[in-house]
């Protein structure tokens, strides 16, 4: 069990560095000035086993793209340009009932926005994020598994921190 709830704390992890890296912001231009404020990000996917999820940004800019979700630092791609999310692992709280194959994972952790291209090439930044999994593992031989690929999995993933463009 406890290395099923390793994957998904791991999975978790990822996802909250994709998180991480939709709550920062977009860079302006070049020429542009430099511009700042608050930005949030909400990361949202239903596959336990994909690296890519919705990402959606809102505040300082907004935009709808991908968070490309890494152990350590995600990529988030938008229309204009992209930026990379360094995010930590999180900590908080696991729960997976046997009798009933629930899993549930919240995590909270910090993150930083740099790296950017295109509109977002000047982009920097922090935040906190907060990591919210609810999953239905599957049966294997007639018992709960946590290794086996969950049959029903959401995660949401919120952050919002200052940046610079």
């Amino acid at each position: 069990m406890r290395k099923n709830y390793k994957r998904l704390l791991a999975a978790a992890g990822g996802l909250a560095a994709a998180a991480a890296i939709a709550a920062a912001p977009i860079a302006a231009a070049s020429a542009a000035p430099v511009a700042s404020g608050t930005e949030h990000f909400q990361i949202m996917t239903t596959s336990a086993t994909a690296n890519k999820a919705d990402v959606i940004t809102f505040g300082l800019f907004t935009a709808a793209g991908v968070d490309i979700q890494g152990q350590k630092v995600d990529t988030f791609r938008l229309p204009g340009g992209s930026f990379k999310v360094a995010h930590s692992n999180g900590t908080g709280s696991q729960r997976f009932n046997p009798a009933t194959c629930l899993l549930q994972l919240s995590l909270h952790g910090t993150y930083t926005v740099g790296h950017g291209t295109g509109r977002y090439a000047r982009i920097s930044g922090h935040g906190t994020y907060q990591l919210s999994i609810v999953g239905l593992g599957a049966k294997v031989h007639g018992r709960c598994s946590q290794s086996a690929p969950p049959i029903a999995f959401q995660q949401v993933i919120d952050a919002s921190g200052p940046v610079r463009l």
